[in-house]
C-alpha cells in the first residue's frame, strides 16, 4: 500500500501540473537559458545519467515499459523487501520511464546557471525555489519531492501573478527573450511579467548604462507594467545625454524613485446604506521644480503602477512647460459609472478626508483626469475647503463661476491642435481640408474635435468603450452640438446615426483603419497596439498627435517609426492644460480675470515654446528632423535637463 499511496499523490500532482501547462502560452528562453524537455543531472544511484542526451516527449511507451510500470504499481500487496529488490532489478528501466514522463512535465521549464549553480527555472515567472534544484532521478522519493515542490511553487503568489498577467495579455505573438535579467535572487520573465514591454529595450542598441537603469527599476517593481513602459521610453531618449556624463546617470536613477507615495483606503456608503471600500492613490513624483500639479483618475483599473506612470509623465510634461512645476498623479479604483450624485459626492468627500493633508497651493493641487470631471472636482474642492477652514487657492478644473479659468476645460484639447498646426507649418502645410481620426469622446477628444473644425480640418471619427462612430463627410459646426449633447446626456454614440444616416457606428472596433492624414488618440494608455498601428499606416496617416498618456504600445511605436509616421508626444502636445492651470492660479492670486481670447493667445504661445524646446534639444543631441521620433526624444531630453539642473543645484535630497 505504501507505493500505491505514493503513486496516487504523484498522479494528483501531475494532474495539477498538466492543467497549469495547458493554461500557459509562453515563449521559452534561448541562448543562456536554452529550451529543454527535461532537467538532466547526475543521479545518486546511476551516475551514467550525468551525460545523457536530452530526450524528446515520448509518443507512446513500449509494451515492455508499460508492463514494467504496471508491475511496479501492483507492488503494494508484496513485502517491502521484495519491492526493494524489484526496484533494484528494474531500476534502469523505471528511471528511463520516469525521465520520459519528466520530459513531458518539463515542457514548462528550462535549466540555467545562476550564481554558479545549475537551477531549474519556471518558464512562467523565471522563478526557482528550494526544490527547483537539480535532483537525482534514481529513486521514487526524489521524484515526489519534485512534485511537491512544483505544487508549492505553482501556488506561490509570484507564480500566480505571473500567470495572471500572461493570460491577460492580448499579444499572442510574444517575442523570444534573448537575455534574462536577474531580479532579487531570481529572474524576471520580461515576456510574462511585463508582457514584452522591455523586449525592444534589450534587443535594440540601448547602451549598457541605460539598460542597467531599467534593470534597477525592474528589481524594485517588477510588476508595475505601465510605469516600466514609460521609464523605458524616457531612458531610450536619454541615451546620448547619459553618455556625456556619469552624473546624469545618478540623477536619473534618483529621479525615477518618487518623492512620496500615498496609498489609503476610501470607505463610503451607497444609497442603500451598504458600506464599500476602495483604494486611493497619490504619487508626488517630484517637487524639484516647484509644487506638484497632476490629475486624479477614477477607474476600476486604477492601481499603484498607473498612478506612478501618470505622475512620472506629468513630471516630465510640467518640466517641459514654461512654468516651474512639479509632477504628481493619482486617483482610485472607484468606478463613477452607474453611481448616483449622492454616492459620488460621499465617495469624493471620503477620498478628500485622507488626501487633504497632502494638498495645498505650495504642495500639490489635483486636476481632472479620466472619471473625474467638474462635478467630482467640485465635491473634492468643497470638502477640502471645509477641512482646511478657508478658501485656499483653487483646484484646476472646476466650473469658472466660483474658481478656475474660462478656458481650463478646453486647454488640453485646443493645445493638441495648436501643436499639430506648428508641425504642419514646419512642412509648409495647413490643417484645412485634412482628414483627421480621433479616438475617445471625453473632454479632450471633444475639444480636439471642436478646434479641428475651427481650423477647417475634417474630423471623421470619435469613439467610446463599445466602438467608434464614423461620419465620412466629417463633423462640422452643425453636427457638433448634437455630439456634445449626446455626451452630456450620457447617451450612446449610436444616437447620432438616427439624425445623420450617412454615419455608421462600428461595434467592438477602433477607428485606425479609416483613411486619414492625422490621428489623435485621446482615449487611454496603450489603446493602440501593433495591429492598430499597421492599420493606421495602411490608412495613409502621416502624423500622430498623442492626446492621452502613452497611447501606443512599444510594438505600435516600432511599426510607426519604421513607416516614418511622425509622432508628437503627449508630454509636449497635451501640455496646454498645465499652462492654463498656472495662469488660472496667477489670476486668482492677482484677482485679474482674463478673457477667453487672452487665455487662448497665451496658450498658443506656450505651445510654441514647448515645440521649439523639443526641436532644439533633439537637434543638439543628434536627432534630425527626418527622424519620426525627433519630437519624442527632444521633449524627453529638454524636460530631463531642466529637472537634472535643479536636482544638481539642490543637492542629494
Amino acid at each position: 500500500m505504501l507505493i500505491s499511496g505514493r503513486v496516487l499523490g504523484m498522479n494528483s500532482a501531475m494532474d495539477e501540473i498538466s492543467l497549469l501547462r495547458q493554461a500557459q502560452r509562453h515563449p521559452l528562453v534561448r541562448e543562456i537559458g536554452e529550451e529543454i524537455d527535461l532537467e538532466i543531472g547526475p543521479g545518486d544511484d546511476d551516475p551514467s545519467f550525468a551525460h545523457g542526451p536530452l530526450v524528446d516527449v515520448p509518443q507512446e511507451p513500449t509494451s515492455e515499459e508499460q508492463e514494467d510500470h504496471k508491475h511496479l504499481l501492483m507492488a503494494p500487496g508484496q513485502d517491502q523487501e521484495l519491492v526493494r529488490l524489484q526496484q533494484t532489478k528494474r531500476k534502469k528501466k523505471v528511471v528511463k520511464k520516469w525521465r520520459e514522463e519528466w520530459a513531458d512535465t518539463y515542457k514548462w521549464a528550462y535549466v540555467d546557471v545562476f550564481e554558479g549553480t545549475t537551477r531549474i527555472f519556471c518558464s512562467v515567472c523565471r522563478e526557482y525555489g528550494r526544490k527547483h534544484r537539480r535532483n537525482p532521478y534514481g529513486n521514487e522519493g526524489s521524484r515526489n519531492m519534485q512534485m511537491s515542490a512544483l505544487e508549492e511553487h505553482n501556488n506561490s503568489l509570484l507564480h500566480k501573478e505571473a500567470l495572471r498577467l500572461q493570460l491577460a495579455s492580448k499579444d499572442k505573438n510574444l517575442a523570444t527573450v534573448e537575455r534574462p535579467v536577474y531580479v532579487k535572487g531570481s529572474r524576471v520573465a520580461f515576456s510574462t511579467i511585463i508582457d514584452s514591454v522591455v523586449f525592444e529595450l534589450l534587443n535594440t542598441l540601448m547602451s549598457k548604462t541605460a539598460g542597467s537603469i531599467v534593470e534597477a527599476v525592474l528589481r524594485r517593481d517588477p510588476h508595475e507594467v505601465e510605469f516600466i513602459q514609460s521609464v523605458q521610453e524616457v531612458v531610450h531618449s536619454l541615451e546620448p545625454v547619459l553618455a556625456k556624463s556619469s552624473q546624469f546617470v545618478h540623477i536619473l536613477e534618483r529621479l525615477l524613485e518618487p518623492e512620496r507615495t500615498i496609498v489609503f483606503r476610501v470607505p463610503w456608503v451607497d444609497d442603500k446604506g451598504e458600506t464599500h471600500v476602495n483604494r486611493g492613490f497619490r504619487v508626488q513624483f517630484s517637487q524639484v521644480l516647484g509644487p506638484c500639479r497632476g490629475g486624479l483618475r477614477y477607474h476600476p483599473n486604477m492601481n499603484l503602477s498607473t498612478a506612478k506612470f501618470l505622475a512620472f509623465e506629468q513630471t516630465m510634461r510640467n518640466a517641459l512647460s514654461p512654468y516651474k512645476l512639479g509632477g504628481s498623479g493619482g486617483g482610485s479604483d472607484f468606478d463613477p459609472k452607474g453611481k448616483s450624485e449622492n454616492e459620488i459626492m460621499r465617495f469624493c468627500q471620503s477620498f478628500m478626508d485622507e488626501l487633504y493633508r497632502y494638498l495645498g497651493p505650495d504642495q500639490d493641487l489635483p486636476a481632472e483626469d479620466m472619471g473625474v470631471g467638474p462635478r467630482e472636482m467640485g465635491y473634492l474642492f468643497g470638502q477640502y475647503r471645509r477641512l482646511v477652514g478657508h478658501f485656499q487657492g483653487s483646484f484646476t478644473g472646476p466650473r469658472n463661476f466660483w474658481s478656475g479659468s474660462s478656458l481650463r476645460t478646453e486647454a488640453t484639447g485646443y493645445g493638441l491642435v495648436y501643436y499639430a498646426q506648428l508641425i504642419l507649418a514646419e512642412m509648409n502645410k495647413d490643417l484645412k481640408g485634412l482628414r483627421c481620426v480621433v479616438s475617445g469622446s471625453g473632454k479632450i477628444a471633444m475639444h480636439v474635435l471642436e478646434k479641428l473644425i475651427a481650423f477647417g480640418a475634417i474630423p471623421i471619427t470619435i469613439s467610446d468603450s463599445r466602438g467608434y462612430l464614423l461620419d465620412p463627410e466629417g463633423f462640422d459646426y452643425v453636427k457638433f452640438p448634437l455630439l456634445r449633447d449626446i455626451k452630456v446626456q450620457q447617451r450612446s454614440l449610436r444616437d447620432y446615426v438616427k439624425s445623420y444616416t450617412q454615419a455608421k457606428y462600428f461595434e467592438d472596433a477602433k477607428p485606425w483603419s479609416e483613411r486619414c492624414d492625422l490621428a489623435f488618440p485621446c482615449a487611454s494608455q496603450n489603446e493602440m497596439d501593433q495591429a492598430d498601428a499597421l492599420a493606421l499606416v495602411n490608412s495613409g496617416c502621416r502624423i500622430l498627435i498623442e492626446g492621452s498618456n502613452m497611447p501606443c504600445t512599444p510594438q505600435a511605436i516600432d511599426v510607426l517609426r519604421k513607416a516614418k509616421v511622425l509622432i508628437a508626444p503627449a508630454k509636449a502636445a497635451s501640455a496646454g492644460g498645465v499652462g492654463v492651470g498656472e495662469l488660472e492660479l496667477s489670476q486668482d492670486c492677482s484677482s485679474i480675470h482674463w478673457s477667453p481670447e487672452e487665455f487662448e493667445s497665451k496658450l498658443q504661445e506656450s505651445m510654441k515654446q514647448i515645440y521649439q524646446k523639443s526641436v532644439k534639444a533633439a537637434s543638439d543631441y543628434g536627432f534630425m528632423k527626418e527622424n519620426p521620433e525627433a519630437l519624442v526624444h527632444g521633449g524627453n531630453i529638454s524636460a530631463f535637463l531642466n529637472l537634472a539642473q535643479a536636482m544638481i543645484e539642490q543637492g542629494c535630497v
